[in-house]
């Protein structure tokens, strides 16, 4: 399973939205944290989010057996651990 926690702020909105939109992705929440996970890679086009290139590259709180194999102006490629 690969798993994303992403703070619940207004600025991140977007990048859960568009990982949300992704058919085998769910979001819950956890505490303070929306977790968005899948059964396999997800992948978040930034454009998507419309985020600026700051919020962009600090919207990630934490990962659960997963690792980021791609996270650049383009995209986020999350994969399992």
């Amino acid at each position: 399973m690969t798993t994303l926690l992403v703070l619940d702020v207004p600025e991140n909105w977007p990048v859960v939205d568009v990982a949300a939109r992704t058919e085998s992705v769910t979001v819950e929440r956890i505490g303070p944290y929306f977790k968005v996970s899948g059964p396999d890679t997800i992948v978040i086009d930034r454009r998507a989010t419309g985020c600026r290139h700051a919020v962009w590259y600090s919207s990630v709180a934490g990962l659960i057996d997963t690792r980021i194999t791609q996270w650049d102006k383009d995209a986020m490629r999350l994969e399992e651990r």
